[in-house]
């Protein structure tokens, strides 16, 4: 489906990136006033951090199905309509525990938006464009979560924190509006809904988020042992139901096409390995070096910008040249950024940490848009959206995963009251125990670095492609 209006649906599909970025890192800078504010504690406000990783995680490939059955655009715009309720309903939240389940419906909206993006550029550009246009998706993510360091900081300080949620309110009624007018519908599936497929993946993706996010903040307990344990018991009478079902919520055939599988693979190792880097550097720069939140994350912006300007330039090459090379090497960035972190001190100049988030920004502007867009074109028409739901999936579970690295890391040395402290930036770490934790940031960088190889290993494996000439 081709569209007079590119420009403009891309600048749509940009803008409710962009929101759904900011969102995931305004919060962070903020969690210290909306626990004085809303009279709780670390534990309970973490969880506003939480609830919108987990809600995502959970839901993203079912929205993507929801897509392809009652069509793509209209469900972008359900997703922007219920971000801004939500928006709205947290700037007017009393209670911690109102905050959280508001952020859960914020998050709802946030995956709806998500799950549809990528079908919805594949619906409108043709195979040659889709990587230039994935670039500017990605430039998207990166401008939003650069403005949510720069605008959590100033907002919270001059204005409250509720603002950080007041300010989606006007942009999700404009970009609304805009999209009603110029999102068009992709031609339905003629196919039931699955929704005993979707029951299933819905519990086994609930089960196993809660159980690792459960572990990163309590500790490893029978509790989330059985609820691990139950989520991996579902996940294969998942696989069993989807082989067997006349219409599946998750095409497993589609599996058999080197390319879409080795690189949803690659992005969710990559996610996984590469988020985790990010939590890791900041908890660094605030534990142990004492730094603010908001001067610790301006140390990372420069990689955000370096990649918001080359992503659309990234993601033209992978038209021309496929993703393979492209991502590939973006991968290499990134490992390299690790090394470089490796060997930070309790006394490294920070130009070590610009420079290394330059390289991973270089790195990330060449992996996301080639891998996006290598994923939607070996995918089937008839699948956008739950191809393009399972991508944010498997982004979104490496994205939770990433949490329970960085906690997990950080407990070796100190306890998890003090991790949690030093994540959100309200306490820093002094004498022994800053070097115990240094030790336990290593270690952890050690385990992203293995990740990241195999998200490099499975995106060299996924084959040559000359998308131009398909």
């Amino acid at each position: 489906m081709q569209s007079k209006h590119e420009g403009i649906v891309l600048s749509i599909l940009i803008l409710g990136t962009l929101m759904s970025a900011l969102d995931t890192t305004i919060v962070l800078l903020a969690l210290p006033s909306m626990t004085e504010g809303l009279h709780s504690n670390l534990g309970e406000t973490i969880w506003v951090i939480l609830i919108y990783l987990l809600v995502i995680a959970v839901t993203t490939m079912q929205f993507g199905r929801l897509g392809d059955l009652f069509g793509r655009s209209k469900a972008f715009n359900l997703g922007f309509a219920v971000f801004t309720i939500g928006s709205a309903l947290c700037g007017f939240a009393h209670a911690n525990s109102f905050l959280v389940g508001y952020r859960a419906i914020q998050a709802i909206g946030g995956a709806l938006m998500q799950a549809t993006t990528g079908a919805i550029i594949a619906d409108v550009f043709e195979v040659g464009r889709r990587g230039k246009a994935y670039g500017y998706i990605a430039m998207g993510w990166n401008i939003g979560a650069m403005l949510g360091i720069v605008l959590g900081g100033a907002v919270t300080t001059f204005l409250g924190w509720r603002f950080i949620f007041f300010i989606n309110i006007p942009i999700g009624i404009v970009a609304l509006l805009l999209g009603m007018k110029y999102l068009k519908d992709n031609p339905k599936v003629n196919a039931r809904i699955d929704i005993e497929g979707m029951l299933l993946l819905g519990s086994a993706l609930s089960f196993l988020s809660y159980g690792a996010v459960d572990f990163a903040s309590s500790g490893l307990s029978r509790f989330n042992i059985l609820l691990m344990f139950a989520g991996a018991i579902a996940v294969l009478a998942f696989l069993f139901w989807e082989s067997r079902s006349s219409s599946p919520a998750l095409d497993l055939h589609a599996f058999k096409n080197r390319v879409l599988s080795a690189s949803i693979f690659a992005s969710f190792f990559q996610s996984l390995g590469f988020l985790s880097v990010t939590f890791l550097i900041i908890m660094y720069l605030q534990g142990i070096r004492g730094l603010d939140p908001f001067t610790a994350s301006l140390l990372l912006t420069p990689g955000y910008i370096i990649s918001s300007f080359i992503s659309p330039y990234m993601g033209r090459l992978s038209d021309r040249f496929g993703a393979r090379g492209i991502a590939t090497f973006g991968i290499g960035f990134m490992c390299l950024s690790i090394l470089m972190y490796m060997g930070l001190t309790v006394s490294s100049d920070y130009s070590v940490i610009i420079l290394a988030s330059i390289i991973t920004g270089i790195g990330g502007a060449m992996f996301w848009p080639a891998n996006s867009s290598a994923v939607m074109s070996n995918a089937q028409h008839e699948h956008y959206g739950s191809i393009s739901g399972l991508l944010r999936l498997m982004t979104g579970i490496g994205t939770l995963g990433s949490f329970v690295i960085t906690i997990t890391a950080a407990t070796v040395a100190i306890s998890r009251d003090t991790a949690f402290s030093v994540f959100i930036g309200t306490s820093s770490l002094i004498g022994g125990v800053s070097e115990a934790f240094l030790s336990g940031i290593r270690a952890a960088l050690l385990t992203c670095l293995v990740i990241l190889v195999i998200a490099g290993i499975l995106s060299l494996a996924r084959g040559k492609e000359d998308r131009l000439s398909r």
